[in-house]
C-alpha cells in the first residue's frame, strides 16, 4: 500500500482510489464498531434504566389466574401507557446523547457531478463531456470546551429521563397498590355486612319467636325487620362499591372489567419498608433516593453544562479540512484531460461580535440554573412534609387498627351476650339491636382500618422512593 501525499489519496493494486480522509474516518468507524453494535456506535442505550419489560417481569396471563398483589402491580406497570410513555422519553434522551457524541468524530462528505454539453455555431458542432468527484473531510479539534458541554448537557438529560421514568414508575405502583387494596377492603366490607345481615335475621327470628310464644310485642318483630331491611340495605350498598372498585382496578391494569377475574387475599406477609425509624432518617433517605428529586438534580447538571456551552459558542474553533476532487473532461474529437487535486487546511473561526447574542444566552442559561435550582430546593421542601406526614399518617393508622380490633372484640361479646339474653327472655329488642348496630359498626370500622392502614404503609414507601422493582421482587418473593 502505497500513501501519495499531493492526492491524499492510498493505491493498492486491488483495491480502487481510497482517499486519505475516507480512509481515516472509515478506521475510526471501525474501532468504535468492534466495541459497540453499529446500531447503537457510542452503547448510550446502557445507560438507559431498565423498563418493566426490559426487566424481563411482563406476564400478562390473567384468566384463570388467582392473581395476588404483586401480579396485579406487574400488570399495571406492564399495560399502563404511561410506562411506555416514560422509557420513549428515556430512548430519547439516549439517542440525543449519541447525536452529541458524533460531535467527537470527523464529518465526511462525498459529492459528484457529471455534465453533458452540446452546442452549433452555423455547421460547427461541439460536445463536452465532464465527470468530477470529491471527497471533504472536516473534523473539529478543538472549541473551548464547547463539544464536552453539550455532551454533558445530554447525559445529564438522560439521567434525569431515568429518574423521570422511575418516578412515574412509583406512581403507578402506588396506584396499582391502591386500587388493589381498595377493592379487598370493598370485598371485606361486603362479607362484614352479610355477617350482620344474618345477624339481623337471627333477630327477627328470635322476635317472630318470642311473639308466637307470646312473650314479646308486634314492635319487637316490626323493629327487627326494619334491622334486617338496614343491614339487606347497607349489603348492596357495599355491594356496589365493591363492582366499583373492580373496574377501578381493571382500569389501571389495562383490562376490561368485563373479564372474569379473580383476586387473592392480601399476603400477611408485607414490602420489608423500615416504618419504626425516626423520622429524620425517613426524610434522609427520602432525599437520597425519590427518583423526582435525582431528577431535579440532573437537571441542575444539565443547565450548568448549557452555561459552558452557550459561553463556548462565543470563543474560537479550531477545525482541521481535507478534500480529494478527481474531474474527467472530454470532447467529441477525442480529447480527454483528467486532473487531480487535493487540500488540507487548519482553520480557526473567531466571532467578533455576534450583537452581544452570545450575552443574552449566557444570561438565559444562568436564569435557568438558578429556576433549576429553585425548583430542586422547593422540591426538596415538600418532599420533607410529604414523608412527615405519610410517616405520622401510618403511625395513627397503626393505632386505629388496634383501637379497631379492641372494638371487634368487644362489639362482638356484646352482641353475643344480647342475643343470649333476649333468646332466653330477660332481654330486650332495643338492648339486642343496638348491640348488633354496634357489632356492625365496629366490622366496618375494622375492615375500613385495615386496609387504610395498608394504603398508608404504600403511601410511606412512595414518599421515600422505595416503590421501585425491586420492591415488587420484594412482594412476589413473600408470596410465594
Amino acid at each position: 500500500m502505497i500513501l501519495c501525499p499531493s492526492c491524499l489519496c492510498y493505491h493498492h493494486p486491488t483495491m480502487k482510489k481510497i482517499s486519505y480522509p475516507a480512509l481515516l474516518l472509515l478506521m475510526m468507524v471501525v474501532t468504535q464498531a468492534n466495541a459497540a453494535s453499529l446500531d447503537d456506535p457510542f452503547s448510550v442505550s446502557a445507560l438507559m434504566a431498565p423498563s418493566p419489560a426490559d426487566a424481563g417481569i411482563c406476564d400478562n396471563r390473567i384468566e384463570g389466574k388467582l392473581l395476588t398483589l404483586a401480579d396485579v402491580i406487574q400488570i399495571s406497570l406492564c399495560n399502563n401507557p404511561q410506562t411506555r410513555v416514560a422509557w420513549a422519553s428515556a430512548r430519547t434522551a439516549a439517542a440525543v446523547l449519541g447525536a452529541s457524541h458524533a460531535s467527537q468524530l470527523p464529518t465526511l462528505s462525498l459529492n459528484g457531478s457529471a455534465d453533458h454539453t452540446a452546442a452549433a455555431t452555423g455547421a460547427v458542432h461541439s460536445i463536452a463531456n465532464r465527470q468530477s468527484g470529491s471527497q471533504s473531510l472536516s473534523y473539529l479539534l478543538y472549541d473551548f470546551g464547547g463539544r464536552e458541554a453539550g455532551i454533558d448537557n445530554a447525559r445529564a438529560l438522560l439521567t434525569a429521563a431515568n429518574a423521570s421514568g422511575n418516578a412515574t414508575l412509583q406512581t403507578l405502583f402506588l396506584d396499582a397498590a391502591q386500587a388493589y387494596l381498595s377493592l379487598i377492603s370493598a370485598r371485606a366490607a361486603v362479607e362484614a355486612s352479610r355477617s350482620s345481615e344474618a345477624s339481623a335475621r337471627e333477630s327477627l327470628a328470635a322476635a317472630v319467636a318470642r311473639y308466637q310464644a307470646g312473650s314479646a310485642t308486634p314492635a319487637d318483630r316490626l323493629q327487627a325487620k326494619t334491622a334486617l331491611a338496614q343491614a339487606t340495605l347497607t349489603r348492596v350498598t357495599a355491594e356496589g362499591t365493591m363492582y366499583n372498585a373492580l373496574g377501578t382496578l381493571a382500569n389501571a391494569m389495562g383490562v376490561a372489567p368485563t373479564l372474569a377475574l379473580d383476586f387473592a387475599e392480601l399476603p400477611q406477609a408485607r414490602p420489608d419498608i423500615k416504618t419504626e425509624e425516626n423520622v429524620a432518617e425517613l426524610i434522609r433517605g427520602a432525599q437520597q433516593q425519590r427518583p423526582d428529586l435525582l431528577a431535579a438534580e440532573a437537571g441542575i447538571d444539565a443547565a450548568e453544562a448549557g452555561i459552558a456551552s452557550v459561553r463556548a459558542s462565543g470563543m474560537p474553533q479550531l477545525t482541521i479540512d481535507a478534500a480529494v476532487a478527481d474531474s474527467r473532461n472530454s470532447t467529441a474529437g477525442g480529447t480527454t484531460a483528467n486532473t487531480r487535486s487535493g487540500n488540507i487546511a487548519l482553520n480557526i473561526s473567531f466571532p467578533i461580535f455576534t450583537g452581544f447574542k452570545t450575552t443574552y444566552q449566557t444570561l438565559a442559561a444562568e436564569a435557568r440554573l438558578e429556576n433549576s435550582i429553585a425548583s430542586r430546593d422547593l422540591l426538596a421542601r415538600q418532599i420533607e412534609l410529604q414523608v412527615w406526614q405519610a410517616y405520622h399518617n401510618l403511625r395513627s393508622k397503626g393505632e386505629a387498627l388496634r383501637t379497631a380490633a379492641d372494638l371487634l372484640a368487644s362489639a362482638g361479646e356484646s352482641e353475643a351476650m344480647s342475643l343470649g339474653r333476649y333468646q332466653e327472655g330477660v332481654g330486650n329488642i332495643i338492648d339486642l339491636l343496638t348491640a348488633q348496630s354496634a357489632m356492625a359498626s365496629a366490622r366496618q370500622q375494622h375492615v375500613s382500618a385495615l386496609y387504610s392502614w395498608h394504603a398508608a404503609r404504600f403511601a410511606l414507601a412512595q414518599a421515600i422512593g422505595a416503590l421501585d422493582l425491586d420492591a415488587l421482587q420484594q412482594i412476589r418473593h413473600m408470596e410465594q
